[in-house]
């Protein structure tokens, strides 16, 4: 980490003496920073794997035990598709939005520790220290992915294993983990301390899932909680999944990625200029 950090600080650093950044060589410090706490990200996980079992053990339950459970019970009309098939999108975005939605806490810890204010001397825009953060969630939760799809594959869930429908999903997954870290950051931000953020995670991450189409249809919802379905990011991840793996959609695909994509992009930004205030 050191090393990486330090080449890109000497280099950019002498180019930044000479003259005032242009707009293409902010965008090389950017991409060249998220690369660089990308990796970083990458080594903390292969020194310590741990976390990927530990993690693995939620959605296994999800898909195992009330997934087969419900499906007996036939309580919940998903049509043609047996109940199992249907929760497996749903257990997949389920996954990465939990991995993802904690990096928060991570990242205050790190302020706490001092390693934050070193990763903050490199310059680089702060927004790539926010992209960095988001490639390493996304990361973690397509490794948690895989595993989920292994599982879905002994289990005889009937998704559809093509490689545009796999590679398509694996993606939706790091693009929906990304998404959600980089909300986290943001409630990083704003709350400071890890004990008001331990808060903020237990509100929000069963409203967001409970409010979603992942362990049923928007069909059968009341009304007032389509409202909620349709402003929950957690939806359109659900739905490209689903979309992907078995073939049914409540909205275009486009739609689902427009709305993914867009939010990521207005959360970066947004993390990226506030990131700062969580130094104060």
């Amino acid at each position: 980490m050191k090393s990486a950090s330090s080449a890109v600080a000497s280099s950019v650093s002498v180019s930044t003496q000479l003259h005032d950044p242009s707009p293409l060589e902010v965008a090389r410090l950017y991409l060249r920073g998220a690369l660089v706490l990308g990796e970083i990200e990458l080594r903390r996980l292969r020194h310590d794997p741990t976390e990927l079992f530990t993690r693995a053990v939620q959605p296994v339950l999800w898909l195992v035990i009330f997934g087969q459970a419900m499906a007996r019970v036939r309580a919940i009309p998903t049509g043609q598709i047996d109940y199992l098939t249907f929760i497996t999108p749903g257990i997949l975005a389920q996954s990465a939005m939990f991995i993802a939605i904690f990096y928060g806490l991570a990242v205050i810890w790190e302020r706490d520790q001092g390693i934050l204010q070193k990763l903050l001397t490199m310059p680089v825009p702060h927004t790539s220290v926010v992209t960095g953060k988001g490639f390493g969630a996304g990361v973690r939760a397509l490794c948690q992915a895989i595993v989920v799809m292994a599982l879905a594959l002994l289990l005889g869930v009937h998704i559809r294993w093509g490689i545009i429908n796999v590679v398509g999903s694996l993606l939706a997954v790091v693009v929906g983990a990304g998404l959600f870290a980089t909300i986290s950051l943001l409630a990083a931000v704003l709350l400071k301390t890890r004990e008001r953020f331990m808060g903020f995670g237990q509100v929000i991450t069963m409203p967001l899932f409970f409010a979603s189409n992942a362990i049923y249809p928007v069909s059968i919802m009341p009304t007032w909680l389509h409202v909620l379905t349709r402003v929950n990011p957690l939806s359109y991840l659900v739905d490209l999944l689903r979309g992907y793996l078995i073939g049914t959609h409540t909205w275009p695909l486009t739609l689902d990625w427009v709305v993914l994509f867009g939010c990521l992009i207005v959360t970066q930004v947004l993390a990226g200029q506030l990131f700062d205030q969580l130094m104060s």
